[in-house]
């Protein structure tokens, strides 16, 4: 078959007005408890999506640590691409691909960095060989091998077998604060059910439905 020809009827349910909540984040965490609940694969994976300084989009999956009214927190080496794009420019969007449930929800904003102790109190909570890991791998840096990876990571292992790990100044979180957040719900004949939030300058979040 080919892919062109590949298509699927979307009916696992609607969105309508009545199921919209005043402020996003409510219908936000109503519909991650649902995918929680549904025991997809990876819930909290979301796609960052940065921007260089030459106008060149970059795309990667990270998972959500944290969200509040605040905004959406996720974490990374400092020296990544993802981090080097964002303190060229902090404008970024995000991405729930929960098609298991035919849904998604699109985030736009801008970042913040976390505070130190922050990063800290969360790096400190990691398991301890995903800690080594981040002082094993200089993200999005070249390397040889992943014999080499291996090394540094056991060299890692080996150097702090008896120790706490600092939390490094290396490594953070940043904060997406929105100013738009669109949730999406498939439906039957690619009549899908869109509506999109929008917070105005005082504050409030306004809500639109846009058609599929």
């Amino acid at each position: 078959m080919a892919i062109s020809d590949m298509r699927r009827q979307y009916a696992k349910g609607s969105l309508q007005d009545k199921d919209l909540t005043a402020n996003p984040f409510s219908l936000f965490d109503r519909w991650l408890k649902d995918a929680i609940s549904a025991e997809i694969p990876d819930p909290t994976a979301m796609t960052v999506a940065t921007v260089d300084a030459a106008g060149q989009p970059s795309q990667r999956i990270v998972l959500l640590k944290d969200v509040s009214e605040a905004g959406f927190v996720f974490f990374t080496n400092l020296g990544s691409r993802k981090a080097q794009e964002l303190s060229q420019n902090p404008k970024v969007s995000c991405h729930f691909p929960w098609f298991f449930m035919e849904r998604q929800v699109r985030v736009c904003g801008v970042v913040e960095k976390l505070s130190f102790k922050e990063n800290a109190t969360y790096f400190l909570s990691r398991p301890k060989d995903s800690q080594l890991a981040a002082y094993a791998s200089e993200q999005s840096k070249p390397i040889s091998s992943r014999e080499l990876l291996h090394t540094q990571f056991a060299q890692m292992k080996q150097k702090f077998a008896n120790k706490t790990l600092p939390a490094p100044d290396f490594w953070g979180g940043f904060r997406i604060v929105p100013h738009q957040i669109e949730f999406w719900q498939g439906g039957e004949d690619r009549l899908h059910d869109r509506f999109e939030y929008n917070r105005d300058e005082s504050g409030n979040w306004n809500t639109q439905r846009l058609m599929p």
